[in-house]
């Protein structure tokens, strides 16, 4: 029982690696084709001076890493955390190219990010780490070449930043052409209207989308959140105007319990001068963090970071559902215990692609030079995500597989054809 016990986790990289290994095998992945999706294109990693409030000079590293560009121009969020590094970068850079895939979208996956903790920093320092952070990329960025987004401890501005950065190193004639660089703007900067809803949005519609093919609807489920950033936050307010009953809430700081349910709205007002926290959220129980997985719920949203839900807790969860608002935050050996136990898991590139699916919407508005109005995008990502769930659903049906392996079997088989029909220079 011991040696179990001192077995070492699973990094994210080996996670996703599995897998991919798991359904290429299960599938019969052309050999060739399996080992160029096997491996990433380019891993970029960057070290780059700042100069500090204080008039120190600190050194950041920086990571840009870049799947796969098959079927279009690298695609991914940019994340702002101490943990991140080159592995991290290369495990979610692979999911963007899977979830870009699945959502039929003209992409490729990237992902990347800055080694630090956001909150350590003054707005003003990291509006120069992200300028400086950008002109470092330089050309290994561009509208049809790597377009990013945010991510964890990233947002709007976080984009508008890198866009008046990127755009700035350009003739000025050309700078109008760069416009599409990000995604996840402001809108008065370009920006899409909804696109900070969409990935929340997302979640909580592959929910709805599940439970209603089951012949069920979210009026007096009860759901539990971990991470109330971006994700966590849309996805409640979501699900709340729904009918469903929010009665749990964990972040980094306190594990929020109400068995009555908690208000998201309120209680996001209640983070915002608080860098976040939900902590010391009036009307509410706080309960030991590690309480939190074994409550009984209907419907459990990990929106956090990775590897969250593992050996140790999955046997522990009560919720029929969970829903990945995160990317890989079951790990394998999580996730065996859960479908052994008949949890169904609705996978990440499904269920949090409204966020890409929205950063499509955007890109395509900057290169037409076109304005759309807020219904008429969210009726576009519903659109395109209830049809990636159904092809899911089917896959699932067709193939007798789990939702994840289902998703991955799509996904990698429009890859494939991409290979198969253009072949590979020279």
């Amino acid at each position: 029982m011991s040696e179990i016990k001192e077995k070492k986790p699973a990094t994210m990289y080996e996670n996703v690696m599995q897998q991919y290994n798991q359904v290429a095998d299960s599938m019969g992945l052309n050999k060739n084709i399996k080992k160029i999706l096997g491996i990433t294109n380019n891993e970029i990693i960057v070290n780059f001076p700042v100069r500090m409030d204080n008039d120190e000079v600190k050194i950041f590293t920086g990571y840009r890493v870049q799947h796969n560009n098959a079927l279009g121009p690298y695609k991914g969020g940019l994340r702002y955390h101490p943990t991140i590094d080159v592995d991290d970068a290369r495990a979610l850079a692979m999911w963007m190219t899977w979830k870009t895939s699945l959502a039929g979208l003209p992409f490729g996956g990237a992902k990347g990010g800055i080694k630090l903790d956001p909150r350590d920093y003054s707005i003003r320092e990291l509006e120069r780490i992200t300028r400086r952070f950008t002109y470092a990329l330089g050309d290994n960025i561009g509208p049809d070449q790597d377009i990013p987004a945010p991510d964890v401890n990233t947002n709007a501005q976080t984009m508008a930043w890198i866009l008046d950065t990127y755009m700035s190193t350009k003739a000025p004639s050309a700078r109008s052409q760069n416009s599409h660089i990000v995604t996840g703007k402001p809108v008065g900067s370009g920006g899409l209207e909804g696109r900070d809803r969409a990935t929340g949005f997302g979640v909580f519609l592959t929910i709805k989308l599940y439970l209603a093919s089951q012949g069920k609807d979210l009026k007096d489920k009860t759901f539990i959140v971990q991470g109330f950033g971006n994700v966590g936050q849309w996805a409640s307010r979501f699900m709340v105007e729904e009918g469903a009953k929010l009665i749990a809430v964990q972040d980094a700081h306190a594990t929020l319990y109400h068995k009555e349910g908690i208000d998201p709205i309120a209680l996001a007002e209640h983070t915002k001068p608080r860098k976040g926290s939900i902590e010391g959220f009036e009307g509410t129980e706080e309960i030991k963090p590690e309480d939190f997985f074994g409550l009984e719920c209907d419907v459990l949203i990990p929106a956090a970071l990775g590897n969250q839900i593992n050996r140790d807790n999955a046997p522990l969860i009560q919720a029929k559902v969970v829903a990945e608002g995160a990317n890989g935050p079951v790990t394998g050996e999580g996730e065996k215990i859960l479908l052994e136990r008949n949890i169904i898991i609705i996978p990440d590139i499904l269920c949090n692609s409204g966020g890409v699916i929205g950063s499509y919407f955007e890109w395509l508005q900057n290169r037409h030079g076109e304005i759309w109005q807020l219904d008429e995008v969210m009726q576009k990502i519903e659109k395109k995500l209830t049809e990636n769930f159904k092809k899911v659903e089917k896959a699932v049906k067709e193939n007798k597989v789990d939702w994840r392996t289902a998703a991955y079997i799509i996904a990698i088989s429009r890859i494939e054809l991409a290979y198969t029909q253009r072949g590979i220079f020279p």
